[in-house]
């Protein structure tokens, strides 16, 4: 068989060809120690960062002409806007003077346009050529003048006095709502008045409870002492009856002050003293719990009282407190109605035919 070689051989033997050298070029500069880099490329860096400050300074270039292109175009407005209106006004001035000029009410069209200065020549005394009384004259125009300026004075005085009744209603229902509010207040400072003095009677009730029962404590501590003392007195006298009853066994002096005398038995008087002396305290123990029954019955119906005084007051403050609300209510109530009063139909949402007969009131 013959060896033949197409193109596409040829082509695929040329680019493996070239793969080979640039592989074969690439190994000679990555082996090669005088052409490898380690590390960063600087000259690259170093190319990059010219090349990026000269797309800034471009840039900048680029728009500051852009800013002078602006700037320009401004100024050339203001000056071209500035002569547009010096061109105006320069026309009006020209159209002003021809009007002066050329415009005069001699030259108008009710005038004859071929002698302009008919006008001016002809006399004021040949200047009516209409007869009196014919179409175009008013004969009673003094007569019409006096009667519209009376119906004008008319009108004035109307307003004027319409504008008084207004103020003095105004007037009066200033006046009303400051008597509602000085009512109120004076109401308000007799509620405070009876407010403060029910905390004053309360606080004298509670000191006089406060004192009532620092009395009570203090007779008790008394009571306490008292009969602490007495406990002490029966106890001596007891010891002493004890010494007069016991018989010595042994010839022993006995204590000084329990045993003075040399007879050894009590007096039956002493027995009788002793008695009597312990009904006296069972009698003084029953009338000391019949007194603190009596006081803290008596505190009892204190306190009740103060309750029930001040529960009334409570009430009769509620009682004031709803009465002066009701009031409150019904002022604001009137004083919304006078005002709403005051309001004009068109925005209360009432309108009648006077509304409508308050136009067209005159031939003019």
């Amino acid at each position: 068989m013959l060896n033949v070689e197409t193109l596409a051989d040829r082509v695929a033997r040329a680019n493996l060809q070239r793969r080979r050298n640039k592989e074969t070029e690439r190994q000679e500069r990555v082996f090669n120690n005088k052409v490898r880099t380690i590390g960063v490329d600087k000259e690259a860096l170093d190319m990059q960062v010219k090349e990026k400050k000269k797309q800034e300074e471009t840039a900048k270039e680029k728009q500051k002409a852009y800013d002078a292109d602006m700037l320009h175009n401004s100024k050339v407005a203001c000056l071209l806007h500035s002569r547009q209106v010096k061109e105006k006004r320069a026309m009006e001035k020209d159209i002003v003077n021809y009007h002066h000029q050329y415009q005069q009410t001699w030259c108008e069209g009710e005038y004859d346009l071929n002698d302009p200065g008919r006008c001016r020549k002809t006399d004021q005394d040949e200047a009516q050529m209409m007869l009196p009384g014919l179409v175009g004259e008013d004969p009673d125009s003094s007569g019409r003048l006096q009667r519209q300026r009376q119906q004008l004075r008319g009108w004035l005085i109307q307003q004027q006095t319409e504008r008084a009744a207004e103020t003095h209603q105004q007037r009066l229902e200033r006046q009303r709502y400051d008597q509602s509010r000085i009512d109120m207040d004076n109401k308000a400072l007799q509620l405070q008045s009876m407010e403060m003095e029910r905390r004053k009677a309360a606080a004298v009730a509670t000191k006089e409870c406060n004192l009532a029962m620092t009395e009570e404590r203090r007779r008790q501590e008394r009571e306490c002492k008292d009969e602490d003392n007495r406990a002490d007195t029966m106890n001596h006298l007891q010891g002493q009856l004890t010494c007069v009853d016991a018989e010595p066994s042994l010839d022993v002096v006995g204590v000084p002050g329990l045993c003075p005398s040399s007879d050894k038995r009590a007096p039956p008087e002493s027995l009788q003293q002793i008695i009597q002396f312990q009904k006296y305290q069972i009698e003084e123990k029953r009338r000391i719990e019949l007194e603190k029954k009596k006081e803290e019955e008596q505190y009892d119906r204190v306190r009740l009282d103060s309750a029930r005084t001040a529960l009334l007051m409570e009430r009769q403050q509620a009682r004031l407190n709803k009465q002066l609300r009701r009031h409150l209510d019904g002022t604001n109530i009137k004083l919304a109605e006078s005002q709403r009063q005051q309001k004009p139909d068109i925005e209360r949402g009432y309108i009648d035919d006077s509304f409508f007969a308050k136009f067209n009131t005159s031939s003019r």
